[in-house]
C-alpha cells in the first residue's frame, strides 16, 4: 500500500469515526428511530395515581405508563407520553389523535368510538363520600337520592346502575378530585361519587379525612383497561399489544407490576 492509498484510509476511518460519534449522540438524544422503523405512538390520560402520573423530570410513571413501556419495547414502538384533562383525553382518542388511552372503564357509549384492550390494567373501587357526621344513608337504592345533590366528575363512568339513574339524580360535574371533595366539604353537594384509588390519598393530602367519610356499599367494582380508536390500523396494534400482555400475564409479570403499584388487577 503506498502512501497516498494510506491516507485515503485513514481519512475515510476518520470520517466513519465521526459519523458513529454523531449517530451515537442522536440515539442518546433520542432522536434517532428504532431499528424496526415502528412510528412513534402517542400516548394520553390524565393523572390517576399509581396509574398515570407526570413526575417532576416529565416522566411518567404507574402501572399504566409501565406496562404499556414493557410491551412496546418487546414490540419495537418508540412512545410519546402526555398528560390532559380527562374529557379532552377522551376526544383525542375518538377522533384518532391518540394512539393510546390509559386506564378508561368500559360503557356502552364508550364502545361506540373506542376499541378497548382484551385484558385489564387494574380494577378500581368506585364509592360515594359524604361528609363526617351527615348520616347520609346509601344502600344501594339510586331512587332514594333524588333529593340529594351529587358531585360526580368531568368525562368519568360509574358503573351501569349509575349510569340508569343519572336522569332521576341531581348532578353536578368537578374537573378534579380536590373540586369534587371541596365542594362537598363546603356543603355544596351531599355526595361525591368517585374511585377510592384516586380520593383517598386526596383525602389526606388535603387534611380532610376528619371531615369526610366513604360510604358503603360501593357503588361498583369496575375494570380498567387501554383504549385504542376504532379503525383498522389501530386494530392491529391493539391485537399486537394483547398478544404481548397475555405472554406477561401467564408470567406473573402483571400480577408484580400491580404489587409494585398497589394497585388491583384483575
Amino acid at each position: 500500500m503506498d502512501a497516498r492509498q494510506r491516507r485515503r484510509r485513514l481519512l475515510s476511518l476518520a470520517a466513519l469515526s465521526v459519523a458513529l460519534a454523531g449517530a451515537k449522540a442522536q440515539d442518546r438524544a433520542g432522536l434517532l428511530a428504532p431499528p424496526t422503523g415502528r412510528r412513534e405512538l402517542l400516548v394520553v390520560g390524565t393523572h390517576f395515581d399509581r396509574v398515570y402520573e407526570r413526575e417532576s423530570d416529565g416522566s411518567f410513571s404507574g402501572i399504566g405508563a409501565e406496562l404499556l413501556r414493557q410491551a412496546a419495547a418487546q414490540l419495537g414502538y418508540p412512545l410519546r407520553f402526555e398528560s390532559y384533562p380527562w374529557k379532552r383525553a377522551q376526544v383525542m382518542l375518538s377522533q384518532g389523535l391518540a394512539d393510546i388511552l390509559v386506564g378508561p372503564y368500559k360503557s356502552a357509549e364508550r364502545l361506540q368510538t373506542m376499541a378497548f384492550s382484551e385484558r385489564p390494567i387494574f380494577q378500581d373501587e368506585v364509592a360515594f363520600y359524604a361528609r363526617a357526621g351527615s348520616r347520609q344513608r346509601w344502600d344501594g337504592d339510586y331512587d332514594a337520592l333524588r333529593s340529594q345533590r351529587i358531585v360526580a366528575l368531568n368525562g368519568w363512568v360509574y358503573g351501569d346502575g349509575f349510569d340508569r339513574a343519572r336522569p332521576i339524580l341531581h348532578l353536578s360535574i368537578a374537573n378534579t378530585v380536590q373540586n369534587g371533595l371541596t365542594m362537598l366539604v363546603h356543603g355544596r353537594v351531599d355526595l361525591f361519587a368517585s374511585d377510592v384509588r384516586d380520593t383517598d390519598p386526596v383525602i389526606l393530602e388535603l387534611g380532610l379525612k376528619e371531615k369526610v367519610e366513604r360510604l358503603a356499599p360501593l357503588i361498583d367494582l369496575l375494570p380498567a383497561y387501554y383504549a385504542y380508536p376504532r379503525r383498522p390500523v389501530h386494530d392491529a396494534l391493539r391485537l399486537e399489544f394483547d398478544r404481548v400482555y397475555r405472554d406477561m400475564a401467564a408470567r406473573g409479570e402483571l400480577q408484580k407490576l400491580g404489587k409494585r403499584f398497589g394497585v388491583s388487577v384483575p
